[in-house]
């Protein structure tokens, strides 16, 4: 965990908006790429780096959709195709970058999807969500390196609460696929990918941190079991964002000068997220920061992103 050991809060919180957190933030000449940034939050985190003046590429699947959200947003901004569930292409992405690279948004994700295996037998949403953004990452590493001081952002999920990591069976090989559950250990393996991550490259001068968005009613949501989305909202647990509320955690993340050289940290609300605890809905699990967890999931995702 880089720089200091305090908990780090901000002047902001759970309603403020990406514009507001990047309001006074100059990004000229910074370079910036956000996944899925063709829907939802994505869209809204590439606007409000776009509007603080950095040059964002919009890695998306369906690149139509991309150039026309490119084009609503102006800005420098342009789009490159990215399948995070194929690593043919995310290989091909990578090796097309040229330059330094100051800004990572890993935003794109799937949630709780009927199961479904890549062609190499990776469950789908631990694929997408965390091996297909491990694979991004890494290949990216020197051109993060080459800007001096680059920051990732990797989201997560209050969902990675409901349970943690099974390194012995990431992809539901001996135990009944649980959509919710799959959704849950990628999330976590987000978060532990930040911690590892940041200790190995914070030396290089990148910091890499998790953020939690928050809820937000977007396609995101699409594969949740019937009535599932209702209780959410009939909780009285979850506070709904607007999609420029739900990105302003990650582009916090991403530009705040107050994160400079902190890493390896999980944040919602534009906040650090305080250790969860059973009176509170929200915090940071134990198991999702733990070192030694987060250390085999990187040895494990560099040989499953290998094959």
């Amino acid at each position: 965990m880089s720089g200091n050991t305090g908990r780090v809060t901000t002047p902001f919180g759970a309603t403020s908006t990406a514009e507001e957190v990047v309001a006074g933030v100059d990004l000229a000449g910074r370079r910036a790429i956000v996944t899925g940034a063709s829907s939802g939050i994505g869209v809204e985190t590439a606007r409000a780096l776009a509007g603080a003046g950095a040059e964002v590429t919009l890695a998306v699947r369906d690149t139509a959709a991309g150039e026309r959200v490119a084009a609503e947003i102006g800005g420098k901004t342009d789009v490159r195709a990215l399948d995070l569930g194929d690593l043919a292409s995310v290989r091909a992405f990578t090796a097309g970058w040229q330059g330094p690279l100051h800004i990572l948004v890993n935003n794109a994700g799937v949630m709780a999807t009927p199961e479904r295996r890549t062609p190499q037998g990776r469950e789908w949403q631990f694929a997408v969500n965390h091996l297909g953004h491990f694979a991004l990452t890494t290949g990216l590493h020197q051109a993060l390196a080459a800007a001096g001081g680059a920051r990732v952002v990797a989201l997560s999920s209050i969902a990675h609460l409901r349970g943690g990591l099974d390194l012995d069976d990431l992809d539901f090989r001996t135990r009944p696929y649980d959509a919710e559950l799959a959704y849950a250990q990628s999330k976590t393996a987000t978060v532990l990918f930040a911690v590892e991550a940041d200790r190995r490259w914070s030396a290089d001068g990148i910091t890499v941190n998790a953020a939690h968005p928050g809820a937000i009613l977007t396609n995101l949501t699409r594969h949740m079991a019937p009535g599932a989305l209702d209780d959410a909202v009939n909780s009285g647990r979850y506070t709904f964002k607007t999609p420029a509320q739900g990105a302003a955690t990650a582009a916090l993340v991403a530009t705040w000068p107050g994160l400079d050289g902190i890493g390896g940290r999980y944040f919602e609300d534009c906040n650090e997220a305080v250790p969860a605890r059973p009176d509170f809905f929200g915090g940071v699990a134990a198991q999702a920061l733990d070192p030694q967890t987060a250390a085999r999931l990187w040895t494990v995702s560099e040989r499953l992103t290998a094959e």
